[in-house]
């Protein structure tokens, strides 16, 4: 069956398919020349180019040979084998409530050795009490008008987070100092949730930054996002989870959280900033 023209997948190849266009204009090259160059017909290049069918990856390796572009295919094959799942809508993953999104990715952080993880919204879902969850997933099942289970979802979010306390997983976590000040839930919830985070901050497999309020910002504060190990990254958008598994594309949100890293601060000074939001919610 066709992907609808307005989906997340056919969304993502007619990416794929205009970076392809793109390399075969970039080299001065005809449609046909093209094909004549990869040995098949004009007519499967033009197909290709308008996202009417999707390249295997030997094709997509053929045409970036053939338009001397073979540093492009890498990042061409890894889109176009992730494409159903590049960009998914907050509201089709939780068409049938929240709990099942949180259980799917259970494989993905047990086989994930380094987690690095910046958030300037919302606390990390490893790290977040089952309090906070649930305050938390109620607010987006109420604003996405999805079925709410928010309380067996939360439980899930909770028990996914194992991984922070067995196995060999590392940890680099960066908050925003505004993360400690958003009150998702009642104040003793979030009293809760702060005191989760001195905690985590005493285990030896993780290292929490805060990036002050008043840091000189060397990289600005981005959307939330999630690299496990180098393999794939996940960027929470308000209407979608995008999913980024393109090599220089990873690349390149390792160095923002490099960069984020430099502004951040860790040990007591964390913990005081922690501690202030504490005491800011007497």
């Amino acid at each position: 069956m066709s992907a609808s023209p307005s989906s997340g997948a056919q969304a993502a190849r007619e990416v794929i398919a205009a970076r392809l266009r793109d390399l075969r204009v970039e080299a001065e090259l005809t449609g046909h020349e093209l094909a004549v160059r990869c040995g098949w017909s004009p007519a499967k290049s033009s197909r290709i180019e308008h996202a009417r069918t999707p390249p295997s990856d030997a094709d997509i390796r053929a045409w970036c040979a053939a338009c001397g572009a073979d540093e492009q295919a890498a990042d061409l094959v890894a889109a176009n084998r992730h494409a159903d799942q590049m960009y998914v809508h907050w509201k089709k993953l939780h068409r049938h409530g929240m709990r099942r999104a949180q259980e799917e990715v259970v494989p993905l952080y047990e086989r994930t050795r380094l987690f690095r993880v910046y958030c300037s919204n919302v606390v990390p879902g490893m790290l977040q009490t089952e309090a906070y969850a649930s305050a938390l997933l109620s607010t987006i099942a109420a604003f996405q008008d999805t079925p709410d289970d928010s309380s067996e979802a939360a439980a899930s979010r909770v028990e996914r987070s194992h991984v922070v306390h067995e196995g060999d997983h590392r940890f680099a976590l960066l908050l925003e100092e505004t993360v400690l000040r958003y009150r998702i839930g009642t104040a003793d919830t979030m009293a809760g949730q702060l005191g989760c985070l001195l905690a985590v901050m005493a285990l030896p497999n993780v290292s929490l930054g805060i990036i002050p309020f008043t840091a000189q910002r060397r990289v600005w504060p981005l959307e939330a996002f999630y690299l496990f190990d180098d393999h794939r990254v996940s960027v929470e958008l308000l209407t979608a989870a995008v999913r980024v598994s393109a090599p220089s594309e990873i690349a390149v949100y390792a160095k923002a959280f490099a960069g984020l890293s430099k502004i951040a601060v860790y040990g007591a000074a964390a913990r005081a900033r922690i501690a202030e939001a504490i005491n800011s919610l007497e």
